[in-house]
């Protein structure tokens, strides 16, 4: 139930965008993010942080796509979001000596190496899943798209698949691949 919480605006705004076009898949994704809120506040009293900050640029990015009637902005609202939560972690370690996953998973007892090396983990992660937004949203082009006589829907579509299907496959594997690294510390002693 909370995977489908979590991914419910993305959802709404890919089936919204097969049915009627960015437009209104954006303005689906910004009612479904207000929703996701008031949700996570109805169930368990709080939203977190990741749906706040979701919320602020769904919200500054979608508005400025609608107002402006231009899919650029909600094209790189991924990008930013994945590069804000890279620069959190980085920020968290760097700055403050911190590793904020910890934080996050508080229930898990880990020696400070092994929080450190998923942290920058996670920073990789990030900042290849914003690079790779930003790549497929403004420069592939697929030969299906560039025969096509209407590229610009043809080359939307893609990102579409690709923000949805290909962001929610790639967090799922890279996901699973820290948790299998992770179970081989689980138990040690932590310094």
């Amino acid at each position: 139930m909370q995977l489908l919480a979590d991914y419910f605006p993305l959802l709404l705004f890919f089936i919204a965008f097969k049915w009627q076009g960015i437009y209104v898949a954006t303005a689906v994704a910004m009612a479904a993010a207000v929703v996701q809120i008031a949700w996570f506040h109805w169930k368990r009293g709080r939203a977190e942080v990741v749906h706040w900050l979701s919320l602020a640029i769904i919200t500054v990015f979608g508005g400025a796509t609608l107002l402006l009637h231009d899919d650029t902005f909600i094209k790189w609202k991924p990008t930013v979001l994945y590069g804000l939560f890279g620069l959190i972690l980085a920020v968290g370690k760097l700055a403050f000596g911190r590793n904020l996953l910890a934080h996050l998973m508080k229930g898990i007892t880990l020696s400070e190496s092994v929080w450190t090396r998923l942290t920058w983990s996670w920073v990789g992660f990030f900042v290849f899943m914003a690079v790779a937004n930003w790549y497929v949203a403004f420069h592939y082009a697929p030969a299906a798209c560039v025969t096509s006589e209407e590229l610009p829907e043809c080359i939307q579509s893609i990102w579409v698949n690709f923000k949805v299907w290909g962001g929610i496959g790639l967090f799922f594997v890279f996901a699973l691949g820290q948790g299998l690294v992770l179970s081989r510390h689980l138990g040690e002693e932590a310094s």
